[in-house]
């Protein structure tokens, strides 16, 4: 399968372009907590649930990484794999991937040029204000790189409850 390319991200943007189901996912290359490199070319023949979130150890993040933690054993008896993408770095995501006994490849993304290039960061409402940052995210990519679902402004709790309604896994 052939990669996109992935622009440099205008981290003034104001505007948002969103995926949306049919979309070719763009293509990736990025460190992962246990310091090898995934693409999204390694995650063809599989579907993926590719989720993005603010920051590593944070009390939502650390939920929603937890949840997904807890159902992994049933989302891959379903033939689903988990990806986490955040703007930390390395050695933070590895901290964060060991406190929380994480078995999932979490990536780092502290230029947010694949979060830009999915829609996963610009403006958004926090509280009431407008402001410019990460937009939690959750993308079911097909196993042919294609995206199936587009999940904008998800909740950290109950999201994964929700992906499994949704996809019909309970």
């Amino acid at each position: 399968m052939r990669q996109s390319r992935v622009c440099t991200p205008n981290l003034y943007a104001a505007r948002v372009t969103r995926l949306r189901p049919g979309d070719r996912a763009p293509g990736f290359t990025l460190p992962s907590a246990d310091g090898s490199m995934l693409s999204l070319h390694d995650l063809s023949g599989t579907r993926t649930l590719l989720y993005f979130y603010p920051a590593a150890g944070t009390p939502g993040c650390t939920t929603q990484a937890c949840d997904f933690r807890d159902n992994l054993a049933s989302l891959t008896a379903h033939g689903f794999g988990v990806v986490g993408i955040s703007p930390d770095s390395v050695a933070e995501l590895r901290t964060f991937s060991l406190r929380e006994a994480l078995t999932f490849p979490l990536l780092a993304d502290p230029e947010l040029v694949v979060h830009s290039a999915y829609g996963a960061y610009g403006e958004k409402t926090l509280y009431g204000r407008t402001v410019t940052g990460v937009i939690r995210s959750t993308f079911v990519l097909g196993p042919d790189g294609v995206v199936e679902r587009a999940l904008y402004n998800v909740r950290a709790t109950g999201h994964v409850a929700k992906l499994r309604r949704d996809l019909s896994l309970d």
